[in-house]
C-alpha cells in the first residue's frame, strides 16, 4: 500500500506531502489544478521514464519520495540485496535540469530498470488511454493468457527450435547455380591456402631472418671484432687465464687472495663460454646467395593472401578450416536437408500438439473471463451487455500458438455481438476497461491500483455504478482515483482536493485532505460549480449518506 507521497518542484507543485490510506482514495479539483501531475509523480517514483520538462519552471531539480508497505517487496529486496529497516519501503527519484536522474530504494542507489521492476510489484497505474488499448485486438490474446495464467514458455521454446530448423533449411536450399558458384569459390580458396600453408607466427620469423640477412656484413664484422678482443693471443681470455695463474701463486703467500682467484677463474670460464657462443653463431651465418630473394617472395605472397582474404596471416589457417567446413556442408547439404525435413516434421507435430493444448486452455479461460466480465458490466449499469471471448484456431503457428483472440460485445439487448472497436461508445469503453481490470486484478498480488480519470464519457446512473464498483474493489486493494464525478467522489474513504492558487508571480498547487464537511462542499462544487446553493449542498449530503450506507453494507 502507498502510505505517503512527497513531491518537490514537479510542474505546478512546489511542495506537497500527501498521506494515503487503505480503501478508496479520491482526488478532485478543477481542470489544470494538478491532479494528473500527482499521478505523473507516482509514475516517476516507480520507474517510469520522465522528461526534464516535468521540473517546475525556474528550478534546477525535482524529487519525488514515496513510502510503501514493505511486505509486497520482500522478494525483490532479497533478490537485489537491499536491507530495509522496519516495515517501510522508501523509494526516491530525483531529476535535474540537465536530464540526469537518480533512483534510490531504502537509501541504496538502483537503476531505473530496477525501480521499474519494483514499481510493477507495488502498483498498477491505469491512465486515461487504457480504455483505447482494448480496441487493439493484438492485446486481447495477452490479456486472456494473463487472466487464465496460461504459460506459453514450453510452446515458445519448441516453436523457436522449429524456426531454427526452418532457417537452416532456407540457408541450405540455395539454387543450384548459386550452390555451384559458392562451391567453386570455396574449393579454389581451400586449394590456394593449402598450397600456401601459412603457419601462425611465420611472418615474424621470416621478417626477423630477413633483417638478419640485410645486416649480415655488419654482423659478421662485429662478431670478428668481438672475438678478436677475446682471442687467446693477447685477448681477454688469455690475459684473464694468466691473471688466474698469478693470483693462485700470490694466494700461497696471502690466503685471503683465494676469493679473488676464484672470481678471476669464474670470469675466465664466462669469457671462454661467450667466445664459444660467438664462434658458433658466426659459423652458422651460412647464407646462400638467393635466400634473401626467397624470403622477400614468401613475405609478398603472405601479404597478398592477407589482402585477398581480409584476414591477418596468423588467422589464415583458421579461415582455411572454416572454408573446408563450408565446402563440406555444401557437399553434404542434400543429406542434411533430408535430416532437417524429418526434424521439421517431428518438431511441427510437437508444436501443433502444444498449440492445441494452449487452444483448449484458452477456450476454458475465455468462457470464464466472459462470465466474470459480463457480471461486472451488469453491475456497472450495462444490464443487457453480453461479452464473449472469441478464440479461433487459425491452423497457422506463430510465437503465441495458433490462436487469434478477440473480445466481442453486445452493449444493448437485441444487438448482435461485435468487435469492441465498432460497438462501444466512450462511456461503455471506460466501463469495459474497469470491468476487465477488476476481473484481472483480483488474482494479482499488486496491492495498489491507480485510475486516472476513468470516468470519461460516464455520467448519471452509470457513474454511480462505477463509484460503487470502485468502492467494492477497494475492499480488496488500495485504490487511488482521479475523477470529476461527484458519484465517484462520494464513495471515497479519503477525499483530497487539489487547489491551484496564485502567489505573486507564481502559480502554486496545494493538496488538502477533506473532512466530512469539506467533502460535502466539494461534492456540491462538482454538482454546480462555483454556484453552491442549499439545493446542491442537500444533494451532496444525500450522496454522502447513500455512499456511507452502501459501504457499510458492503463491509457486513
Amino acid at each position: 500500500m502507498l502510505q505517503e507521497l512527497q513531491i518537490e518542484n514537479i510542474a505546478v507543485i512546489e511542495k506537497a506531502d500527501i498521506c494515503f490510506g487503505p480503501g478508496l482514495n479520491v482526488l478532485t479539483g478543477e481542470t489544470g489544478a494538478g491532479k494528473s501531475i500527482i499521478i505523473d509523480a507516482i509514475a516517476a517514483v516507480t520507474g517510469a521514464r520522465v522528461s526534464r520538462e516535468l521540473i517546475r519552471g525556474g528550478e534546477e531539480k525535482a524529487s519525488v519520495t514515496a513510502v510503501f508497505d514493505r511486505q509486497a517487496a520482500d522478494a525483490w529486496l532479497a533478490e537485489n540485496e537491499i536491507d530495509a529497516d522496519g516495515d517501510e519501503l522508501i523509494l526516491q527519484r530525483r531529476i535535474t535540469r540537465d536530464g540526469k536522474s537518480s533512483c534510490r530504494v531504502c537509501g541504496c542507489p538502483v537503476s531505473l530498470s530496477q525501480m521499474h521492476a519494483l514499481g510493477e510489484q507495488l502498483l498498477e497505474l491505469h491512465g486515461q488511454n487504457d480504455g483505447l488499448k482494448l480496441l487493439d485486438e493484438r492485446r486481447h490474446l495477452a490479456a486472456l493468457d494473463a487472466f487464465g495464467d496460461i504459460d506459453i514458455n514450453v510452446y515458445f521454446k519448441a516453436y523457436e527450435k522449429l524456426c531454427a530448423i526452418r532457417d537452416e533449411q532456407k540457408h541450405l536450399r540455395m539454387d543450384e547455380a548459386e550452390k555451384e558458384h559458392r562451391q567453386i569459390l570455396l574449393s579454389d580458396t581451400v586449394k590456394e591456402l593449402e598450397r600456401a600453408a601459412v603457419a601462425p607466427g611465420e611472418t615474424e620469423e621470416l621478417s626477423a631472418r630477413r633483417n638478419l640477412l640485410r645486416n649480415s656484413e655488419k654482423l659478421t664484422e662485429a662478431l670478428q671484432s668481438a672475438r678478436a678482443c677475446l682471442g687467446e693471443d693477447g685477448g681477454a681470455v688469455s690475459m684473464t687465464q694468466e691473471a688466474v695463474w698469478h693470483c693462485r701463486h700470490a694466494s700461497g703467500f696471502a690466503p685471503e687472495l683465494s676469493d679473488a682467484g676464484q672470481k678471476l677463474e669464474q670470469a675466465a670460464f664466462l669469457l671462454t663460454d661467450a667466445d664459444e657462443l660467438l664462434r658458433d653463431f658466426q659459423e652458422a651465418l651460412n647464407f646462400s646467395p638467393d635466400e634473401y630473394d626467397r624470403l622477400e617472395e614468401r613475405l609478398r605472397e603472405i601479404s597478398r593472401l592477407e589482402r585477398k582474404y581480409r584476414h591477418p596471416a596468423d588467422e589464415l589457417s583458421d579461415y582455411l578450416e572454416s572454408c573446408r567446413r563450408q565446402l563440406e556442408e555444401i557437399s553434404s547439404s542434400d543429406e542434411r536437408l533430408r535430416e532437417l525435413e524429418q526434424e521439421e516434421e517431428k518438431q511441427s507435430r510437437l508444436c501443433t500438439e502444444l498449440a492445441s493444448e494452449l487452444h483448449r486452455k484458452r477456450l476454458q479461460a475465455g468462457k470464464l473471463l466472459a462470465e466474470k466480465v459480463e457480471k461486472e458490466l451488469h453491475e456497472l449499469s450495462m444490464p443487457s451487455a453480453r461479452f464473449q471471448t472469441e478464440v479461433t484456431d487459425t491452423g497457422k503457428l506463430s510465437g503465441n500458438g495458433s490462436d487469434e483472440v478477440r473480445f466481442l460485445l453486445s452493449a444493448n439487448r437485441g444487438e448482435e455481438l461485435g468487435r469492441i472497436s465498432r460497438i462501444a461508445s466512450g462511456g461503455e469503453l471506460s466501463r469495459i476497461m474497469l470491468a476487465m481490470k477488476s476481473v484481472l486484478s483480483r488474482g494479482d498480488p499488486v496491492p495498489t491500483m491507480i485510475f486516472d480519470e476513468i470516468d470519461t464519457g460516464v455520467s448519471g446512473i452509470a457513474a454511480q455504478r462505477v463509484g460503487e464498483h470502485l468502492a467494492g474493489l477497494s475492499q480488496e486493494k488500495q485504490v487511488l482515483c482521479v475523477t470529476h464525478l461527484p458519484q465517484i467522489a462520494a464513495m471515497a474513504d479519503r477525499h483530497y482536493v487539489i487547489l491551484k492558487n496564485e502567489s505573486g508571480e507564481r502559480t502554486l498547487t496545494e493538496v488538502e485532505l477533506l473532512g466530512r464537511e469539506g467533502k460535502r462542499q466539494e461534492l456540491a462544487r462538482l454538482h454546480g460549480g462555483d454556484h453552491i446553493t442549499e439545493t446542491t449542498l442537500l444533494s451532496a449530503e444525500e450522496q454522502l449518506q447513500y455512499a456511507e450506507k452502501f459501504k457499510s453494507g458492503n463491509k457486513q
